[in-house]
């Protein structure tokens, strides 16, 4: 007789009952695990997130508006909230260029280089490789600048600060001509440019000329604008200006970096400095600052005594003083601001106080008033007239268009890119513009001393 195996007779019976289960619709249940929990994203930046998706679709005024818009929400956030949320968007975001440019209006670090296709690397192509410092410049530029007419005077400088700039280098450097914007207009000037070979355009100076040149929709070769737009630049091409609002918005952070959070505006009537004044306050608020008093400033400054003394004894009191002021304003009212109590206070001034004259200085009046200021020793190395007195801004404004000229594919590319200028710490944003970290910098009498610390 034979001997069966054991559990045959079993395998035999429940084989046939598990087929037929399975053929019924009996399901086997599978372990599956819990998903994982989703990340909580600021409320602030979700919303900003939601304007961005659209932005580039809007037409200039409601994405002027939309930016602004953006921007507050974002300037509502601590440090640690942006840099985090920032570095947590996908490549391709259209939040990321408003984070970055949050990021870098603080002075701080990018998670990621900005997502510029390659726009940057084709107006390049031609160029020998860049130098390990990211040194690469064209190989003939164009420089558009209003050589004649009634614009050549603030011209000058610039022309001058970029040639000093220009024969200090002693590595490879381009040939270089000049086009007189003043002659025939911006384009004209521009087409000249590309005749004469140029594979890199410098200029023009003109807002509206900036203007006309982003929009005609022709710049086979990039271009470099000396001011801002009211349209953003084409890809591959910037725009680098000495703009009002940089000033207040600078101050605001030079401010927050050291804690202030009640500040006292003084604003003089001229444009630039009311420019300068509600680029404070609009960037002030937004980063949870608060602004005590305004006062405005005539043409004679007169006696504010009384509104500074009220102003000192508000509720809280004051931490910080910004002086939207020509320096002959700002001369006159800190003796003022010192018998109001507000001597010691953080105080701090746009960059037309740079311009100070020995007269206004050597009293010591205007010791430890802050300011953004230029490298002295660029001035001093050219020793041209251009390089001194009011025209000093300008002369370092044109320096550093010729390191941008040289540097720019090192600042679209790298997300560390940075060039130290003569006005301040030179970075590019994700919309084609140039940020400036300026250096800061007080009087000592008549010698301007360089200051230290958070905003340097």
């Amino acid at each position: 007789m034979s001997r069966k195996r054991p559990g045959a007779h079993a395998a035999r019976v429940l084989l046939p009952l598990l087929l037929a289960l399975l053929a019924g619709g009996c399901a086997v249940s599978e372990v599956t695990r819990a998903p994982a929990p989703t990340r909580q994203v600021a409320p602030a930046f979700a919303e900003a997130a939601a304007l961005a998706a659209p932005h580039a679709g809007l037409d200039s005024q409601a994405r002027q508006a939309n930016a602004e818009r953006i921007d507050r929400l974002l300037a509502g956030l601590d440090d640690t909230v942006l840099a985090r949320e920032a570095a947590a968007l996908p490549a391709g975001d259209p939040l990321y260029a408003f984070a970055g440019r949050a990021l870098l209006d603080r002075g701080l670090p990018l998670p990621r280089a900005f997502d510029r296709g390659g726009a940057w690397s084709s107006a390049t192509g031609a160029r020998p490789p860049a130098d390990p410092d990211g040194y690469r410049p064209p190989l003939r530029l164009g420089v558009l600048l209003p050589l004649s007419g009634s614009l050549s005077a603030a011209a000058a400088p610039v022309r001058d600060g970029l040639l000093a700039g220009y024969y200090g280098e002693r590595r490879r450097r381009p040939q270089i001509t000049f086009h007189d914007t003043a002659a025939g207009g911006a384009i004209a000037a521009y087409d000249q440019a590309l005749a004469a070979g140029a594979d890199y355009v410098l200029g023009p100076l003109g807002r509206d000329q900036v203007d006309a040149l982003f929009r005609s929709g022709r710049l086979s070769v990039p271009v470099l604008a000396l001011n801002a737009g009211s349209v953003p630049p084409p890809p591959g091409s910037a725009s680098f200006a000495l703009a009002p609002e940089d000033d207040g918005i600078a101050a605001a952070e030079y401010l927050l970096a050291r804690h202030a959070s009640r500040a006292l505006v003084l604003a003089d009537a001229d444009d630039g400095l009311r420019r300068a004044a509600a680029a404070f306050r609009a960037h002030w608020s937004a980063r949870g600052g608060r602004i005590v008093a305004e006062l405005g400033v005539g043409t004679e400054p007169g006696d504010l005594s009384a509104a500074l003394a009220t102003a000192a004894q508000s509720g809280g009191g004051i931490d910080a003083v910004f002086l939207a002021l020509k320096p002959a304003h700002a001369h006159a009212l800190a003796p003022q601001l010192a018998r109001a109590g507000l001597g010691g206070t953080l105080r701090v001034a746009t960059s037309q106080l740079a311009a100070a004259h020995a007269d206004l200085t050597r009293e010591h009046a205007l010791d430890g008033i802050a300011f953004p200021g230029e490298t002295g020793g660029v001035h001093a190395a050219a020793g041209l007239p251009s390089a001194r007195g009011g025209a000093a801004r300008l002369f370092a404004f044109g320096h550093d268009a010729w390191l941008l000229t040289a540097y720019l594919e090192h600042l679209a590319t790298a997300a560390d890119g940075k060039v130290a200028g003569a006005t301040g710490s030179l970075r590019l944003d994700g919309f084609g513009n140039v940020v400036r970290t300026p250096t800061w910098s007080t009087f000592r009498g008549a010698t301007v001393v360089p200051l230290g610390g958070a905003g340097n």
